[in-house]
Order: structure tokens, then C-alpha cells, then sequence
């Protein structure tokens, strides 16, 4: 059954199977289809998101284990609701104590069964796998190793001991081993296996190959061939090294239930078409929404006053390409360079087996290799060797992409190795097995390279305004107009009706509300730069270490208005500390700045954090003097998430006004509201709505249709409109802020569908003819309205 509505629950320790049961009463009275729940297999004990996954044969025992799971299904069913399930294909925990498949291709090698499961270079580790656990050189560590049976410890690690290696010296025992204990700094050039992006504890899973796809997924079929699921969210298909062959099986597995993938999507980049599944999750039509409460001109200002306030040089951002550029460049050469290594010793290998393509020096070879992967517009090609190459997977690797590549070398004839890497990347030199590795190989680190330098590097090194910093979006052109959503909107409900929206994630860096709220000062940037002088005039003594630093953390606290004063410092300092990490500018997560990072804190503690005191009162009557129209942008992006093509996901509490920075933050244990009512404008708005679907599922469906409608009159701009299957209508307010210093509406009128009547499920029955409305009207109790035909079913009830 395809939902009309979803939820998500993050599942951990502190928040199991039973404790989503309990819930159940509440989110079914919400008007939800179905519960959305983080992945449910056996993960690294205490793990608080379940990505790190040891065990693909078990239901987590943590949660409630496998029976737990199945009374969570009986439990919703008996109140109309069903599952989902968030799976993760790519990658598993490389905790080899808790991995047996991992543990025993340590123990014996290439030779082992479980071997073909990962991507190892044996080749490039002399037959060792290189596992860097150790907390210095190996020669400083000795005193932490012991041997207890056939297991060698290291601190509370453990790993298994080759047969017949038991009793040898330390030394001669840690070289007989098949693998090799290194120093964690040694992964950065010398890993040998694929990991998930930059995360040496992700080892990568070869789903490519039947039996590990079949191994690795055969408790979840038996869950949706039981009944106990209903979908799937599947975890990053990027890392794939062929996702369009893995989703046809997986398709053909589950019987076609509902699945979409968390692909991110590159401006106007499309979904390849031949994907078998319902669509995204939903990163598109976050960027989509979101940019229609955010004025073009204002953000331009916006950016404008950053150069001049933070004074951004170079890497620190003044401008989105080059910081996007800089960035690629960065991770490329550092964080990656274990993976451009391995590209390199494929395409050597292949140049010297292949008369055509002999006499490229490995340099040059690695250097068109870099060059190339920081040039991908995208996440990925999409392209298999020896395959058709499309012109989606051509544009990849575009023209200019190659002039500029070649550009980088001195001598002309040096620099066609950029003409090979790029065949070799897009398939076209044929399909032998190094040819098909380095195919695929180039796909998974580009998209590495992408989420790395743009949503973990560039997203906190460019800051203008930082709503626009969001995973899909364009920090460089954040706005989108109502035309441009309109087509986007016409394409879903024509090409995937039943695709995934979403507005907060567990992976979010701002939840939407706080990003809606932080849109405002799109429309009064000067407003703005007055503040920041205000503030510094208030709080002297609250000093932050760099510009940049201070103008991200006032808008956070912005942004975050509604926060209570205990749980400020805390939850600031988390995210902020991590916003200059990721930067990577000052202080990062491998090479931190302790000095740098204390006069973080401290300037938050004293600043942006502060209970009290001068500055805190001139923030809150800023925001007080806001508050209007931020709640227009809060109620108008729900609103039109809920009713726009594609099914909403909602994440865990925000049918309320939810503020939450980027994670650990946005993922505490679900807490219901007292006495299990949602209270609130925006709570009534979206029970209204999701009751709406729930009760009407074929005005959003499959076979529902998706109209614009233009409002007529001088601040018609202001009013973004649509109706759903010529039987609901969706109105809301954009730019609130513009429109009230432009006089107000003045006239404008919307024209709804001719005949009938039309009540507004967000009012106590306020009714509407059809034709021309004036705005000023429908919106005189909200900046919002949900209206539904009279006499064509449905509630107006808003329970």
C-alpha cells in the first residue's frame, strides 16, 4: 500500500520498539499512513542512529529484537497504521568484534567466503587489510596489545588471530596476521578498502554480487513478505556501485512495494528514469520549498553585507563556485586521497596492459583523476563499462569540465590522460574487470567527494545566510520562484506522484522551522547589518574569534528564538563547534584547535547562548518584531509540503514548532506531546492536512492532478497557489515581511475553480464561492489557507 503520510521515528535505546508502540494511539490520531523508523538490523551496541549495522540476519536486540518488531507491526495495524523501513545497502559497522562477516575474512584472508563482501585492494596492502584503530604508532602501542585464546586485544578492541598464529612474538604475530593495525591517521592515504565518504569505521558492502545481496537482505524480505513492512527508504544509493541494477532486484524482491532513496539532486538535475522505485526522499522538494520564502534580491544584499562583515578570503567563502571549488580541492587531496590512489592504480594498471593506452605517467594519470572528480556538477555518473552512456551521464563530465582539467597541465600531450580518465569514468573503454572497477570506483568517490566538500565543508564555510545551507540546496541561488516551483510540482505529479517530500530530517543541519524563521532576513537585510552593530554595542565583552563565526551563530540564535535560556549553551556550543570543524578552517575534527575552539565557547557562552543580559534583550526584540512573519514562512512551508505532489514525510515532533540544530541535536529520543494532543497553529494546520489525505488518498495519489493558480494584482507575486485534483486548494503567504512594507494586499485577488463552494479546514468553517476571492479575505485569520469543496467528501473536522 503506498502511503499517504509518513513518520518518522528514530529508534535507539532510550526509544525501542514498545516505546514507539506507545506512541501509536497518538501519531494514528494525526492522520499519518504509516511510521517511518531509522534502521531496525543489529548495529554496534548503543549506537543512537543504526547506520553502523554488524548483522543483517537480526532485528537489533537493543530495540526489542525481532518479536519486539513484529508486536511494533501488530500494533499499528490495529490502528489503521504500517511500516516503513529505512535500510542501509552501502556499508557496514567496521567494528570487526561485532561484525562476523568482517571477522572472518580478518581470520582467513582473501581466501574466506565472506572476502567478496567488501571492496579490499589486497593488491595495495601486500595481502594485508589495513585497519586503522590504533591512537598512535605502532611502536608506541605495544603495551596496550594482549592475546587471550585465537583473540588479540587492543584497548577494549579485539580481532581475530590467523590460525597457527597463536604464541609467536608481538611482533612476528601482528605480521602474520592478514591484516595490519595502523596508526587512524595512516586512513587518509593508506586505506584499502572502500569506506562510507571519510568514515574508516564504514566499511562498503559489495551488494553488486548476488549472494551478498542476498545474504545481506534476506531478513528484510522475510519482514516484507510477512507483512510486517510495507516500504522502504534506502540509505545512500550513491555508494553503489551500480544502483539502477540494485533497485531493479530489489524491486523484484519486494514485489514493487514502495521505495525511495535519499538520492540528492543537483539543481535541475533529474531522477534517472529507469530507477524502479516511487522516487526521493524528499531533499528536492526541501530546496524547492524552502527557496519560495526566500527573496532573491534581499539574499543577494545578504551576501553582499557577509563579504563585507566576516571579510571571507579564499577558502573562508566570500563566494559559493569558488568555495565549492576550494573546498572539492581540499577533500580531494586530504580526506580522499586514500581513494584517488586506489582510481590511479587501476587506471595504471589498465594503461599498461592496453597498447592504445600505454606511456601515461601515473602523475599525470593521478592528477586528471583529481582534476576530473572536483569538476562532477553532480553527486555521480550514472553509467556501467561497456553500457550505454547517456547524455545524463555525458553531462557529468562535461566538455568544459575537460578543458579546464587539461588546462592544468604545462605540455599538450601530457594532458591526455584527462581524455582517458574520462572514458575510462563513463565507460567507454570496454568492460574488462579493472575497466568495470575503475567505472564504478570513480562514481562512489565522486559522490563521496561531493557530500564531503559541498554538505560537510563549503555548507559551513559559506554563510550568507544559512537556511540556505541545506542538503539539495544552492546556497548561491537559494530563491525559488513560484514559477519554478510550479514546474517542479508538474513534473512529480506527472513523472513520480508518489516520491518522498520532507522538510526535516535526522539529517538536516536546521530543522524547517528554524530555517523558516532565518528566511525572514532575505527580506531586511539592512535590518540585519544593524543588528550585528547593535549587538556588538551590547555585549563588547562577547568576542568571537573570527567574523564569520559571529554572524553564523546570531543568525542560529535567531533562528532558534523559541529555545528556553537552560538549554542554550549546550545545544549552541554542540552545533557551532561542529559548524567550524566541518569548516575546517581554524580547527578541524583530525587537527583541533583547542584555543581556538575555547574562544568559540566562550563567545557563545557570553553571546548568542547568553540568558541574559544587553545583547539577549536586543536579539529577542528583534526577533519579537519578526515573530509574524516568521510564523507566516513556518505555517506556509508546512502547508505546502503536506499538499504538494509526492508523499510528506514528517520527521519526529515537528507537527509542532520544532527547533533543532544539526545533529545529535535533531536526534533525541521522541518525546509525545502532554497529554498526547498537539497543540498550536501549526500542529491544527497539519492534522488538517493529514486527515485530508488520509481520508481523500486519490486527490494526491497517482491519479491526482496538480494545477497552479495566479493570483491577479499588485502583490500577486506574494501569493503562491495550486489546487489538487480540482477539489483542494492550497494558498499561502510568501515574503510576509516585503508585502506588509509594500501596503498589504491591496486589491490582489485569487481565482479559485468556478463552481461550488470551498471551506477552509483551518478556520471554524469560513466558506468561499468560486471565482475571485480577494486575498486580503481568505487570509484575514492566517497567513494560510487549506480549502476543500463543499459537498465532495472529506472533513472539515480539525479534531
Amino acid at each position: 500500500m503506498t502511503p499517504t503520510a509518513t513518520y518518522r521515528l528514530q529508534l535507539q535505546p532510550d526509544f525501542p520498539f514498545s516505546a514507539a508502540g506507545r506512541a501509536v494511539p497518538y501519531l494514528a490520531a494525526l492522520g499519518v499512513s504509516h511510521l517511518h523508523l531509522s534502521p531496525v538490523l543489529e548495529a554496534v551496541p548503543g549506537s543512537t542512529h543504526g547506520y553502523d549495522v554488524v548483522d543483517h540476519s537480526r532485528v537489533r536486540a537493543e530495540l526489542g529484537g525481532e518479536e519486539g518488531l513484529r508486536q511494533l507491526a501488530r500494533t499499528a495495524r490495529e490502528h489503521g497504521l504500517g511500516l516503513v523501513l529505512d535500510i542501509v545497502p552501502n556499508h557496514m559497522a567496521a567494528v570487526p568484534r561485532h561484525n562476523r562477516a568482517l571477522w572472518e575474512v580478518l581470520r582467513e584472508g582473501p581466501g574466506s567466503p565472506y572476502a567478496r563482501w567488501f571492496d579490499i585492494d589486497w593488491a595495495a596492502g601486500d595481502g594485508k587489510v589495513l585497519l586503522p584503530v590504533l591512537g598512535g604508532r605502532i611502536s608506541d602501542e605495544r603495551d596496550r596489545f594482549r592475546v587471550d585464546g585465537e583473540v588479540l586485544h587492543y584497548g577494549e578492541q579485539e580481532f581475530p588471530l590467523r590460525a597457527g598464529t597463536v604464541g609467536l612474538p608481538l611482533t612476528k604475530l601482528l605480521d602474520a596476521q592478514h591484516y595490519r593495525l595502523g596508526w587512524w591517521r595512516l586512513a587518509r592515504t593508506e586505506l584499502n578498502y572502500r569506506r562510507f565518504f571519510t568514515i574508516s569505521d564504514l566499511i562498503g558492502v559489495r551488494v553488486e554480487d548476488p549472494e551478498v545481496f542476498a545474504a545481506t537482505h534476506d531478513k528484510i524480505l522475510e519482514l516484507v513478505r510477512d507483512g510486517v513492512v510495507d516500504g522502504l527508504r534506502i540509505d545512500h544509493p550513491d555508494g553503489l556501485a551500480d544502483p539502477v541494477s540494485y533497485l531493479e532486484r530489489l524491486d523484484e524482491a519486494t514485489g514493487g512495494r514502495w521505495t525511495v532513496v535519499e538520492k540528492i539532486l543537483t539543481g535541475t538535475e533529474p531522477l534517472p528514469a529507469g530507477w524502479a522505485v516511487a522516487g526521493t526522499t524528499g531533499y528536492d522538494a526541501l530546496h524547492r520549498v524552502d527557496g519560495l520564502f526566500i527573496d532573491p534580491v534581499g539574499a543577494a544584499e545578504l551576501a553582499g553585507g557577509y563579504r563585507e562583515f566576516a571579510s571571507p578570503a579564499g577558502d573562508r567563502g566570500g563566494y559559493w563556485a569558488a568555495t565549492v571549488r576550494r573546498a572539492a580541492y581540499r577533500v580531494v587531496t586530504h580526506e580522499l586521497a586514500a581513494e584517488t590512489e586506489h582510481l590511479t592504480r587501476l587506471a595504471v594498471r589498465i594503461c599498461a596492459e592496453d597498447p592504445a593506452l600505454r606511456d601515461h605517467a601515473p602523475w599525470a594519470l593521478h592528477t586528471a583523476v583529481r582534476e576530473l572528480l572536483v569538476r562532477v556538477p553532480v553527486y555521480r555518473p550514472y553509467v556501467t563499462a561497456g553500457g550505454t552512456c547517456s547524455a545524463a551521464a555525458e553531462a557529468t563530465l562535461p566538455d568544459t569540465a575537460v578543458r579546464e582539467a587539461r588546462a592544468v597541465f604545462s605540455v599538450p600531450q601530457e594532458a591526455a590522460a584527462v581524455d582517458v580518465v574520462r572514458d575510462l569514468a563513463l565507460g567507454r573503454l570496454g568492460d574488462g574487470p579493472d575497466r568495470a572497477a575503475f567505472c564504478a570506483r570513480f562514481a562512489q568517490t565522486a559522490s563521496a567527494l561531493r557530500a564531503k566538500s559541498v554538505e560537510d565543508t563549503a555548507f559551513y564555510r559559506y554563510t550568507p545566510l544559512i537556511s540556505a545551507a541545506e542538503v539539495g540546496g544552492d546556497p548561491g541561488a537559494p530563491a525559488v520562484a513560484p514559477e519554478e516551483f510550479h514546474a517542479f510540482c508538474a513534473r512529480l505529479a506527472r513523472d513520480w506522484p508518489t516520491t518522498g517530500t520532507t522538510l526535516t530530517t535526522h539529517d538536516t543541519k536546521r530543522s524547517a522551522d528554524v530555517r523558516a524563521r532565518i528566511a525572514v532576513l532575505s527580506e531586511c537585510p539592512d535590518q540585519w547589518s544593524e543588528l550585528l552593530a547593535e549587538l556588538d554595542r551590547a555585549a563588547p565583552t562577547a568576542t568571537a574569534p573570527d567574523p564569520q563565526l559571529a554572524w553564523q551563530a546570531w543568525q542560529t540564535a535567531f533562528g532558534c528564538a523559541g529555545v528556553p535560556a537552560a538549554e542554550r549553551a549546550v545545544r549552541f556550543e554542540s552545533a557551532l563547534l561542529k559548524a567550524v570543524r566541518e569548516a575546517g578552517l581554524f580547527t578541524s575534527w583530525t587537527e583541533p584547535d583547542p584555543v581556538y575552539e575555547r574562544a568559540v565557547t566562550d563567545f557563545v557562552a557570553a553571546g548568542p547562548a547568553a540568558g541574559t543580559g544587553p545583547a539577549r534583550a536586543v536579539l529577542e526584540r528583534f526577533a519579537a518584531a519578526l515573530e509574524p512573519f516568521a510564523q507566516a514562512n513556518i505555517a506556509g512551508a508546512a502547508l505546502v509540503q503536506l499538499t504538494m505532489p509526492g508523499v510528506p514525510d514528517l520527521y519526529q515532533g515537528t507537527e509542532q514548532e520544532y527547533a533543532a540544530l544539526v545533529d545529535p541535536d535533531n536526534r533525541q529520543p521522541f518525546r509525545r506531546p502532554p497529554e498526547d494532543r498537539p497543540v498550536g497553529e501549526k500542529a491544527a494546520l497539519t492534522v488538517a492536512a493529514l486527515r485530508l489525505r488520509r481520508e481523500r488518498p486519490e486527490l494526491f495519489g497517482e491519479s491526482g492532478t496538480y494545477t497552479p493558480l495566479t493570483a491577479k494584482g499588485p502583490a500577486a507575486a506574494h501569493c503562491l497557489a495550486f489546487c489538487r485534483s480540482g477539489e483542494v486548494v492550497t494558498a499561502v503567504t510568501r515574503l510576509s515581511l516585503r508585502l506588509a512594507g509594500a501596503g498589504g494586499w491591496r486589491g490582489t485577488e485569487l481565482t479559485l475553480p468556478d463552481d461550488g463552494t470551498w471551506t477552509d479546514l483551518l478556520t471554524s468553517g469560513r466558506e468561499f464561492s468560486g471565482g475571485a476571492v480577494a486575498v486580503a479575505e481568505l487570509f484575514a485569520e492566517r497567513p494560510v489557507a487549506l480549502l476543500s469543496r463543499v459537498g465532495r467528501g472529506g472533513s472539515a473536522d480539525r479534531g
